[in-house]
């Protein structure tokens, strides 16, 4: 059974700059990529607001980039996914691919989290090609344009009113006859101008060609069809926690994300560590999974020196 100081699950933003800090600090960190090498960032193409890119960068450039760094200062970056693990006593143990064990003095877990998708085939094909579910990620470049948001809870009537300030007009296509938003964010859907609520309609299909997404098939609730031309189709229906490997292991919240002491990555695990968007439904931007991942890297660093 091979033995380990820090065992790094995930490799988004927060994985690797937790890392990178580690490997720093010389704690010969191992790294398990995961069932999505790089994280979500990987399914995105150009990415605006990572600071020190001042043109930009692709996805996949970017989370290169940060492996290419942590691999650099030592970290022992591996394919491969955890499928079993035992928090109940140090050191933790965690199986991968079902098979190779490992024992771990500590452990940061960076398994991200997965945004929601409608299952359409046209979905993802046009994923990342004008199909999107961060609209603080991807808003910009549809600037003066039409748009859809996808959803009817709080979610949606955020990427909608912040959509309505870059863009031309955004439809929000809403399943139900009302919005479960709060009261105060439906207020501000309804109050302004440029969004236009579709109730009870549903997404038939995302349309498109070579370009990129060009519109989206509806349907009403009465069985009548609609195309709207748009040239962005956000998803605004939520996203789903990667933690159905810690659930009676590690505290959750009522959302499913891992729970943390405030203002650090301690788990209700003393030397178990969370990161990035595993642990966090509020902002989920790679910069503020690489800080987490930092904070991570430290609290775990203080815990073995400890």
């Amino acid at each position: 059974m091979e033995k380990v100081k820090v065992l790094i699950i995930g490799s988004g933003p927060a994985g690797f700059t937790a890392a990178i800090y580690t490997s720093r600090a010389n704690l010969q960190p191992v790294l398990y990529e995961g069932i999505e090498p790089g994280g979500q960032l990987t399914t995105t193409t150009e990415v605006e607001n990572f600071p020190g890119y001042p043109e930009g960068v692709d996805g996949n450039q970017l989370m290169a980039d940060l492996r290419k760094q942590a691999a650099r200062f030592g970290a022992d970056i591996r394919a491969g996914i955890a499928t079993k693990v035992d928090l109940s006593q140090r050191p933790f143990r965690v199986v991968i691919d079902g098979e190779k064990e490992i024992e771990a003095e500590s452990l940061i877990v960076a398994t991200g989290a997965s945004a929601k998708y409608l299952g359409l085939p046209s979905e993802m094909k046009f994923r990342g090609q004008g199909v999107s579910a961060c609209a603080t990620c991807d808003g910009f470049f549809y600037r003066k344009r039409d748009v859809a948001v996808v959803g009817g809870g709080d979610t949606a009537c955020e990427e909608a009113t912040y959509l309505a300030s870059l863009c031309r007009k955004v439809y929000l296509v809403v399943r139900k006859p009302f919005l479960r938003a709060s009261k105060a964010m439906q207020e501000r859907v309804f109050s302004t101008p440029n969004i236009e609520v579709l109730f009870e309609h549903n997404t038939v299909e995302v349309l498109g060609d070579e370009s990129g997404v060009t519109g989206a098939l509806l349907r009403r609730a009465d069985g009548t069809e609609r195309t709207i031309e748009i040239a962005g189709f956000f998803l605004g229906i939520g996203h789903h926690p990667n933690t159905e490997l810690f659930a009676g292991q590690l505290a959750l919240n009522p959302e499913g994300y891992i729970a943390v002491e405030p203002g650090t990555s301690k788990t209700s695990v003393e030397g178990v560590f969370a990161a990035g968007d595993v642990k966090d439904p509020h902002y989920r931007q790679a910069i503020t999974a690489a800080g987490s991942g930092c904070m991570a890297a430290l609290d775990c660093e203080r815990f073995l020196l400890r």
